[in-house]
């Protein structure tokens, strides 16, 4: 009987096993398995041995079943889904988890006809594909559920099977089988939507528990439906719908908890977090807290170091800018000392040389003489008269040795070499630079003599860098090139506008000579330099004006032409010699020698009085540094260390006192000994000052010529006709107050006149509505001596620069326009110039370390309001938080980036006028704004991240805000060049709060749509939502592409709006440079 059952036992064992290879035989060869497998299930009487097979074989079909759905997915969701097989493993591959199947198997025994048919999946979701809508319920009436047919399957969370002998084919996608037979409760794990008859299962991170009925309200919980009235033999099934979390929350695990299967829900432990719907719990980050049933791990820790982080490196790095700033300045101590050697050396060779030289003279002469000797007693002239004979009368002394011998009297004189403007010998007269250069010679020996004589006794032992400075620049050889200005009827009209701002202005400015313009308020002084200097805008221009002689255009010169504007438009936040060297390097020639423009900075610092004060801050107006007279004496330094040929000045001596004023002029006396031509507007200048000027020119109100010649004739002029200058009197303030109407000229003359006997008086034309006062003239100047007349000569000297003009150059137009550089300078190019851009911005913004501290707190405080505030959200993946945070971002960034160019306009005209790149400028500024593209984003972002903890990386976030503050920035510098700073910052404002709201519009509205795709917050939003969404999969599927259809979003297209705010940054900077070449004009 033991043999027997041990017999029996072994064959159960072995049919098991045949059994088992059947199935697999089976399960490989057929496509109807299903009601085999279940047949065999039932009739092995339950073998817990085959329900693990079994229940294998139909998890692989599912499987299996959901790449039927592939091409239509891909059709209809692509937007959503990156790749189809990834998301739908990631919904419906549950792994060794079967627990639910191999339950279901056992409750229905059928399981295999109860499962929904490709068909019927694809009708249940193509609902939700038509109307792409989340919140889809309902279905369409098919063969199953229709107004005739409604069977109990047909109620939410109940399925039905097919009938007994019928075979079904899970693969077939068109036709749907008739499933009405035995309706049961959906199994858990699955869910049976209403009006379908068969069972889908639930996706990963759902929980589908069967329902329990609460007899209080008559829903079947944790769902929310009913149950159907009428039927008392009706019970709570599974879960009936699979839909957007909005509508169908109750199918997802909840937060604080994860689900390993869908029939599974397990708390959270301490140190994890588990998001809704998730299946894991994840392990929390060390130093970050999670307590039990926790959806979130708590990141402040990580941000504060973050934060603690940054502050460390910035102090690490300003402090080191510190040092490394000191370590400059000792290494332009160490460049003047070398500077200074190398002029020293120059200084004792060159004295050697002229020793030698002088040496060789003396015998040369010495000998000459011997042989005259020789040959004269050879020709029988008359021996030489012995010593005691009456010498020969001497020959007068010539112009040169008694200017000389007037410098020796008179050392303090600053009186230059006085070439009268207007003679017919002018041409001969005028000094070439060659004369210049030995005029300038003497001058300076006859100054320094003595300094030199102490220098040589001392043998450079105690020789000061000054003292070097001065006995290297005595003997160096100048070969500035001359610019004389000759202009004729210079006549300037407003445009649009009939009224002259100046008339018919005559005359010319010379090299070497101080040109001082005079006149009372409105008389055209600034316009008149403005035009000689081609600076003048938005007038109409006539008359002629030459260059050298020749109708060359000013600007073509403007590499040695210096502007001094009115204003001091000098940067505050660099020390006095940083401006001065600066200005140097990149205006003066590329070939000259460093420690030959380091003699030069020093020189000019030197001259303009400014040892004391060479590293200060020359301070703003909210920081004090200079005071104003050595400010003043900066702005003019900066023209001077160019070496310039042409200097034009604007008021410089206006807010001087009388000492800076006449160490100013006696600085540019030196630059006039040098040969450069010097004109500058002086309002009421002291007698020591008006004495020091070499030519004067008076303007009238109107901008009319009243005087334009030689200082020293203009009293004798105004004299000839009555105006004389009372004792104890400036000259120029009498003639200023005649010209402004304080003081009445002599009798039966009148202010008007004085322009038209000018004209009278160097033959100029009248203009036909200034006819009437030649007749008053005439009838004032009758039984008047005819001295007195307006016609009378007073000096061959007078101002006349007609004979240099051609009749039919009248009243053209003036050549404003660039032309070809003639001024043989050959400045450092763009490169070059872009290193001495980039190391003075980074000094400055070195210097504003406290603006740019201030920066980063709003931002910090900025991305912890908004981290708290908006919390992300499995309904709109985090939309609100990143729509604000594109606002915040955008306006605050914008703001900061308006400093580059809003501040600094004024010096960027001046300096691009004096012939420096705007390229090179432009492109220093930007890259100084880099360090703060790549910063502010992780600021912001220290706060924010840890405060809202969204499922997208740190990195991705911060690749969105960079890209997003390189585009904002590139708008900054737009608004900041083209417009004013109130109005700039107002458009910082607005613009990003209207464009995000345009970017929110709707996908019907086509006008909105439309805009929105040239909007960058779309870009921006996109990206950081796409990043966020395609972290959301297995029962966020539905939801994901729900949201992304709502916004009109493509996951496929997170690069490309990178891209977008990449390529807009671009050219928002393109369109910033442009306005910036154009702003000048």
């Amino acid at each position: 009987m033991v043999e027997m059952s041990g017999i029996r036992l072994d064959s159960s064992r072995i049919a098991s096993s045949v059994l088992l290879i059947w199935v697999i035989v089976a399960a490989s060869s057929s496509r109807r398995v299903w009601c085999v497998e279940e047949d065999e299930y039932t009739k092995s009487g339950g073998n817990p041995k085959v329900l693990p097979l079994v229940t294998s074989l139909i998890y692989n079909q599912i499987l299996n079943l959901t790449k039927i759905f592939n091409k239509d997915i891909t059709v209809s969701l692509g937007y959503c889904t990156n790749d189809v097989d990834a998301d739908l493993n990631g919904a419906f591959k549950f792994g060794n988890n079967l627990d639910f199947l191999s339950n279901c198997v056992k409750e229905t025994k059928d399981v295999t006809k109860r499962i929904c048919t490709a068909a019927e999946m694809k009708f249940y979701f193509s609902s939700f594909m038509g109307t792409k809508s989340a919140d889809a319920q309902f279905l369409k009436p098919n063969i199953n559920c229709n107004l005739t047919s409604w069977v109990p399957g047909c109620e939410p969370g109940w399925a039905c099977t097919i009938p007994e002998n019928a075979q079904v084919d899970l693969k077939n996608s068109k036709d749907i089988p008739d499933r009405t037979r035995d309706g049961q409760p959906c199994c858990a794990g699955f869910f049976c939507p209403r009006g379908l008859t068969c069972m889908i299962p639930c996706p990963l991170g759902s929980y589908c528990p069967l329902a329990t009925l609460n007899k209080a309200t008559g829903v079947c919980e944790p769902y929310s439906y009913q149950l159907p009235p009428g039927k008392s033999n009706h019970t709570c099934g599974g879960a009936d719908i699979w839909a957007g979390v909005t509508s169908d929350h109750e199918i997802f695990c909840s937060s604080g908890s994860y689900c390993p299967s869908t029939t599974q829900k397990i708390q959270c432990k301490q140190g994890h977090y588990c998001r809704q719907g998730s299946t894991e719990q994840r392990a929390c980050f060390k130093l970050s807290t999670c307590n039990p049933n926790s959806d979130t791990q708590n990141l402040h820790a990580y941000g504060f170091m973050l934060i603690g982080a940054l502050s460390l490196v910035l102090i690490v790095f300003y402090n080191c800018s510190d040092q490394v700033l000191t370590t400059r300045y000792e290494r332009l101590a160490k460049s003047r000392e070398r500077a200074a050697k190398s002029a020293r050396e120059t200084a004792q060779a060159r004295q050697r040389w002229r020793l030698a030289k002088d040496a060789a003279k003396k015998r040369a002469v010495g000998l000459q003489k011997q042989l005259s000797r020789t040959f004269s007693r050879k020709s029988g002239e008359p021996p030489i008269p012995p010593s005691g004979a009456a010498p020969k009368p001497k020959k007068e002394a010539g112009d040169l040795t008694k200017m000389l011998q007037s410098f020796d009297d008179n050392p303090d004189s600053q009186r230059g070499f006085h070439m009268t403007i207007g003679d017919k010998n002018i041409k001969k007269q005028m000094p070439t630079a060659k004369q210049l250069h030995t005029k300038s010679q003497i001058f300076k020996y006859a100054y320094g003599q003595l300094e030199k004589e102490k220098a040589m006794e001392q043998k450079q032992q105690n020789l000061t860098f000054s003292g070097i400075i001065s006995m290297a620049t005595d003997t160096d050889v100048k070969t500035r090139p001359t610019l004389e200005v000759a202009f004729k009827d210079l006549t300037i009209t407003l445009r649009n506008k009939n009224k002259h701002l100046m008339r018919r202005v005559t005359g010319k400015i010379l090299p070497g000579r101080i040109s001082a313009v005079m006149g009372p308020s409105g008389a055209g002084k600034t316009t008149f330099l403005s035009a000689v200097a081609g600076k003048i805008r938005g007038c109409v221009i006539t008359g002629s004006i030459l260059i050298n002689g020749r109708p060359d255009s000013i600007h073509s010169y403007k590499k040695i032409i210096g502007f001094v504007p009115q204003d001091d438009i000098v940067h505050g936040n660099l020390t006095v010699e940083e401006n001065l060297r600066f200005s140097a390097r990149c205006r003066l020639s590329s070939d000259m020698p460093k420690a030959d423009k380091v003699l030069v900075v020093e020189r000019v610092i030197e001259s303009l009085g400014l040892q004391a004060v060479r590293d200060s801050l020359v301070g703003t107006v909210e920081k004090r540094g200079i005071s104003g007279g050595q400010r003043k004496r900066v702005n003019v330094g900066l023209e001077m260390v160019m070496e310039p040929s042409l200097l034009i000045l604007d008021e410089p001596t206006s807010g001087l006192d009388s000492s800076s004023s006449n160490l100013l002029i006696r600085a540019l006396r030196r630059e006039a000994l040098e040969g450069v031509n010097i004109c500058m507007v002086v309002h009421q200048p002291s007698y020591a000052l008006y004495k020091m000027f070499d030519d004067l020119i008076l303007l009238a109100k109107g901008g009319l010529t009243v005087y334009h010649g030689p200082v020293k004739k203009v009293e004798e002029y105004f004299a000839s006709f009555g105006v004389n200058v009372p004792d104890r009197v400036n000259p120029p303030d009498h003639f200023i107050d005649i010209l402004e109407g304080i003081v009445k000229p002599s009798a039966g003359l009148t202010v008007e006149q004085l322009p038209v006997r000018w004209m009278l008086h160097n033959g100029y034309p009248v203009p036909p509505d200034m006819l009437h006062f030649c007749d008053e003239i005439a009838s004032a100047s009758k039984g008047v001596s005819t001295s007195a007349t307006p016609t009378a000569p007073i000096a061959p000297e007078s101002s006349s620069a007609g004979s240099t003009f051609k009749e039919s150059q009248e009243h053209s137009q003036l050549n404003f326009f660039a032309g070809h550089d003639l001024s043989n300078r050959y400045t450092p190019g763009w490169i070059r110039q872009y290193r001495y851009f980039l190391g003075r911005n980074v000094k400055q913004r070195l210097r504003e370390a406290q603006l740019q501290a201030a920066d980063y707190l709003i931002l910090l405080l900025a991305g912890a309001c908004l981290g708290t505030l908006s919390k992300v959200k499995g309904d709109t993946f985090g939309y609100f938080g990143y729509m604000y945070t594109v606002i915040a971002v955008s306006l605050l960034c914008k703001i900061s980036a308006l400093r580059s160019f809003s501040l600094d306009k004024l010096h960027y005209r001046r300096e691009s006028e004096g012939g420096t790149s705007s390229l090179a400028y432009f492109l220093s500024k930007d890259s100084v704004d880099h360090f703060n593209t790549l910063i502010k984003p992780l600021v912001f972002l220290s706060m924010f991240y840890s405060f809202s903890n969204p499922r997208s990386t740190f990195l991705e976030n911060y690749a969105v805000l960079l890209c997003l503050v390189y585009c904002v920035t590139g708008i900054a510098y737009v608004f900041a060049i083209f417009f004013q700073p109130s109005q700039a910052q107002l458009w910082c404002v607005l613009l990003p709060v209207v464009l995000t709201l345009i970017a929110n519009q709707g996908k019907d509205d086509k006008f909105g749509k439309l805009f929105s795709n040239y909007c960058y917050p779309r870009w921006a939003l996109e990206a950081f939502l796409i990043a966020n969404a395609q972290r959301y999969s297995g029962v966020w599927l539905i939801t994901r592409c729900a949201a992304l259809n709502d916004f009109g979003y493509d996951v496929h297209r997170w690069n490309y709006c990178l891209l977008r705010l990449v390529v807009s940054g671009i050219c928002f900077r393109f369109l910033a440079f442009f306005c910036l070449l154009n702003g000048k004009k």
